[in-house]
């Protein structure tokens, strides 16, 4: 009987370590989803910002932007035609040489139309933290619109606004996607969350930099 109560016991102390653990985990996605609420518009009701910051997002095999990314750019070209923005920021992973989210993202926003000259292209946005870390640091970005979908807008807030960049989101849910990619994408977003706020508020690693490159000159800002 003594045995048994111990087994009891130690189960329960486990399964509340356990619950207190994802609530723990769980706890900075809810939060940025209730601090972001107020702050992600649609394409048409966005606010004007000297930049739209556009995120990178997967490639398909022959190099070009899969689904997701091409409404990123997609979002963030009809800012650029509505005279949301003046610029379009576009950041992403380009550590190998066969693969160029930046490139593509910028192949595919001149195919729709938007003018070379209105975009900048940062190769080392390898993690959202990257992104909002070097758009202050190297381009001199301080507001800006974020583009990228709901489901990751929370945590891009988040990142943009704690790292100096003035940001509000606009949603680039243009597309239907799959309900099971959908569920996988937001489950990520729980510990990507978490780490999110362990890189702001203890570890503040410093992401690939190099040479200032103000997308503005100090004219154009004023």
């Amino acid at each position: 009987m003594a045995k048994n109560k111990i087994i009891r016991v130690f189960l329960r102390t486990a399964l509340v370590i356990a619950v207190a653990g994802v609530l723990a985990l769980a706890l900075p996605r809810l939060l940025t989803q209730w601090m972001s609420a107020s702050q992600i518009y649609q394409t048409g009701s966005a606010p004007e910002k000297p930049v739209a910051i556009v995120f990178g997002a997967g490639l398909t095999r022959d190099g070009r932007p899969g689904g997701v990314l091409r409404d990123r750019v997609r979002a963030a070209a009809e800012l650029y035609f509505q005279g949301k923005v003046q610029k379009l920021l576009m950041s992403g992973d380009n550590r190998f040489v066969d693969y160029n989210e930046p490139g593509a993202m910028h192949e595919y926003a001149v195919e729709l139309g938007v003018p070379s000259e209105a975009i900048v292209l940062d190769y080392a946005g390898r993690r959202t933290y990257d992104t909002c870390y070097r758009a202050r640091q190297i381009f001199g970005v301080k507001e800006a619109l974020l583009v990228t979908q709901n489901f990751h807008l929370p945590r891009a807030l988040f990142l943009c606004n704690s790292l100096g960049v003035d940001s509000v989101g606009v949603s680039a849910d243009l597309g239907q996607y799959r309900r099971r990619s959908l569920i996988f994408w937001n489950i990520r977003e729980i510990p990507a969350t978490a780490a999110a706020m362990l890189d702001v508020f203890i570890t503040r690693p410093e992401p690939v930099l190099g040479q200032p490159e103000p997308i503005f000159t100090e004219l154009e800002a004023q």
